[in-house]
């Protein structure tokens, strides 16, 4: 997959499957936006091959049908100005509709799902400008809802939200996986949220799968370190179990001394 001339992603495999929630996570630059953009075909790769519903012709798909199987939250989208929640979940029903604004008749109930689902019902009749960060970036993601696919697509969802709304788009996400049975595949940056959200972690370095699994057998000490160039240790939190990662800096390793009784 190239972007500009340049190859970024090379030879990179990725499966999506419903009820499970994949994470790509890796240093900047290494590809992990680039492949969700090329699944999502935003981005053009030299050679591929993308399979949905077990048909290998998901590049050939005409973009109304492709947006039938796939929706894709991309990263920082502007905030509607003079449209109302409810007009901006509508935008996920286009696939449906014909020329010159055809009838869509499941429309209505649809949007009204990904409003429910979501959590922002109440706002359907407000404007969409007037919403916080964290409540527009729902309403994005009930657009992507309304379009009623089989796979999700999530490019740093969490990114600009304080930590409550990143730990709730993080259990929606859960939801969506486990009792709606979506495929979800996702970018982040924040390998603990990583740790909790994901079923199986993909772990990109250059552009380039270095592992792919569970996040036990992928996001290892010695992995990440080696991965990241920084040192990082793994340990598992008391309180919920799961994976937590920390990266040492030059003054967290002073600290250490200073504290460290002789």
């Amino acid at each position: 997959m190239a972007y500009e001339g340049v190859d970024v992603v090379h030879d990179a495999s990725l499966t999506l499957r419903p009820g499970e929630v994949t994470v790509l996570v890796g240093p900047n630059g290494s590809g992990k936006s680039t492949l969700l953009r090329t699944i999502s075909r935003l981005q053009s790769p030299r050679t591929a091959t993308l399979v949905i519903d077990g048909a290998t012709d998901g590049l050939a798909l005409s973009p109304r049908d492709f947006s039938r199987h796939v929706a894709l939250l991309t990263q920082g989208r502007p905030t509607p100005g003079g449209l109302t929640v409810r007009d901006v979940v509508e935008f996920g029903r286009y696939p449906y509709r014909g020329r010159w604004g055809k009838a869509d008749p499941d429309g209505r109930a649809a949007v009204d799902r990904a409003l429910a689902l979501t959590g922002v019902a109440e706002f359907a009749d407000r404007g969409a400008e007037h919403l916080s960060g964290g409540q527009l970036q729902r309403v994005w993601l009930a657009s992507c809802l309304a379009q009623e696919t089989g796979v999700l697509l999530l490019d740093e969802p969490t990114t600009y939200l304080d930590l409550r709304y990143q730990v709730e788009l993080l259990d929606l996400v859960r939801d969506l996986a486990d009792d709606h049975g979506i495929a979800v595949g996702a970018v982040l940056h924040d390998l603990d949220q990583a740790a909790a959200v994901a079923d199986r972690v993909v772990l990109l370095h250059a552009g380039r799968v270095v592992a792919d699994g569970s996040p036990q057998d992928v996001l290892t000490a010695e992995r990440l370190t080696d991965t990241y160039g920084i040192r990082i240790e793994v340990d598992t939190d008391p309180l919920t179990g799961r994976l937590r990662t920390r990266a040492i800096g030059r003054h967290h390793t002073r600290s250490e001394r200073l504290t460290t009784p002789s």
